[in-house]
């Protein structure tokens, strides 16, 4: 949180009134100016928000009024004549502002050490290891702190700074030292070069991407752990990089193209579930972070140690309870998502099961017509001449399709298969004036068809058939 604010309140009178708050560090007080709706004109609110907070001094309009208190955990960091909205704001500001002065004085208490040294390492004319070692463990309290995130960036990247003249004299002094390392990061480079030719052979042979991308992050694992020297490091990362972006493109490739409102949903669920897993790993990461600062409290070193933990829990409070605030919307969301993709899964399967239907349908009317166009390239040129005459008839009497019999056939056995009670009453319509007359005349001509009446009827699909 940055050292000012700028918020609307309101005063004993109920007045509407523009707060600008400040953080005096190294006095660990607040100063709290005040303008009333007269001051607090739109222009001067710009200038607060876009200049003031950032730390830009602009003239404040005559009349103000300026209140500087002592920052305390304990107390309310507004007067109790000054109410505000974001109560939340004002909470947080008084946490991590007490925090931020603990850290600041920790800060100044390490500077004062490193200064110590330098002055000492200047004077210097050989390397001593002594100081050297001094220099480590100091660097190794530092590192501690910035682990556990009890230094803000800039005074970590300040002591880093120092640090690293300090060390950058003593290397001077260590020439010959200097030259063994850079001995052991070529070594180094050699070695991981090796194993890099071999998995990108392994590359180039197509073998099985999971394991060679379980070798990289191995590979990855060591160089971690290896010392190079700058150029060194860059060489070899940079070839492990390449490494790996080959292997995730041929891996997972390119995953565009339209995709079903079922694996839209299905991937909006899968990202939902990882981030809720993050958040859950992120909260639990911050109780223990809590529950390791509350045992250390009473081992702190110090009185100010123990200030700085016991801020730093109330900051992990803040932060476990606007996580846990984030999961409820995630879990609230992800109850919607699993009834839209139960849905939408109800949805995809009636689709499917009328697709099929669809497709049955059309196959049996082609299998139908098939049948039928067989039977009749069977029959004599002069029988058949007789049937399509009969056909004709009955098209002309109800106004069926005008080709031939297995057209009229055909077409009502395409309806049968949509819905079999329709169909067996359009046949009997169909056929009721005219089969008996019809099959008559055929049978006349036609005795051999006698034993084929029942094909030519058209039937409900038995199961199988459907």
């Amino acid at each position: 949180m940055k050292n000012r604010i700028v918020l609307w309140g309101t005063d004993e009178n109920e007045k509407k009134i523009l707060l600008g708050l400040e953080l005096l560090t190294e006095e660990n007080k607040v100063r709290i100016c005040t303008f009333n709706e007269e001051q607090a004109s739109e222009a001067f609110y710009t200038q607060m928000m876009n200049q003031w907070r950032n730390n830009e001094e602009i003239s404040f309009p005559e009349g103000y009024k300026e209140i500087v208190k002592d920052l305390s955990v304990t107390e309310e960091l507004l007067p109790e004549s000054i109410r505000v909205k974001r109560t939340d704001l004002i909470n947080q500001a008084k946490t991590e502002w007490h925090f931020s002065v603990l850290s600041s004085k920790m800060y100044q208490m390490y500077k004062s050490e490193v200064d110590s040294i330098k002055d000492k390492v200047e004077q210097l004319t050989n390397y001593d290891k002594e100081i050297w070692n001094e220099m480590k463990v100091f660097w190794s309290k530092v590192q501690g702190q910035v682990r556990e995130k009890n230094l803000y960036r800039e005074h970590a990247n300040t002591l880093r700074s120092i640090t690293d003249e300090v060390f950058e004299i003593l290397k001077k002094l260590r020439k010959s030292l200097d030259a063994e390392f850079e001995k052991l990061s070529a070594n180094a480079v050699e070695t991981f070069f090796g194993k890099l030719d071999v998995i990108e052979g392994k590359i180039d042979k197509g073998l099985g991407l999971k394991p060679i991308f379980d070798e990289l992050k191995n590979v990855q694992s060591e160089f971690r752990d290896t010392k190079f020297t700058k150029g060194d490091r860059k060489k070899v990362w940079d070839r492990l990089d390449k490494a790996f972006k080959v292997v995730k493109e041929k891996r997972f490739g390119d995953k565009g193209g339209e995709q079903s409102a079922s694996s839209r949903l299905q991937r909006r669920y899968n990202g939902l579930m990882s981030a809720i897993d993050k958040m859950e790993k992120s909260i639990k990461r911050d109780k223990n972070d809590k529950s390791f600062q509350d045992k250390r409290i009473n081992q702190s070193d110090g009185q100010l140690e123990t200030q700085l933990r016991q801020a730093k829990v109330k900051m992990i409070d803040e932060r476990i309870s606007s996580k846990e605030l984030k999961l409820a919307d995630m879990m609230k969301t992800k109850l919607e998502l699993e009834n839209k993709m139960a849905q939408e899964k109800k949805r995809e399967a009636k689709r499917e099961e009328k697709a099929k239907i669809e497709e049955a349908k059309k196959d049996m009317k082609e299998k139908v017509k098939a049948e039928i166009q067989e039977k009749q390239e069977q029959l004599d040129p002069a029988k058949k001449e007789k049937l399509e005459k009969a056909a004709s008839e009955i098209s002309d009497s109800k106004g069926m399709p005008k080709d031939g019999l297995l057209g009229a056939i055909a077409t009502v056995a395409g309806e049968a298969l949509e819905d079999v009670v329709d169909t067996v009453k359009a046949v009997k319509e169909v056929v009721e004036d005219k089969i008996e007359e019809v099959v008559e005349a055929v049978k006349e001509e036609l005795p051999q068809l006698e034993n084929d009446e029942e094909k030519l009827e058209l039937k409900p699909l038995s199961e199988e058939e459907e």
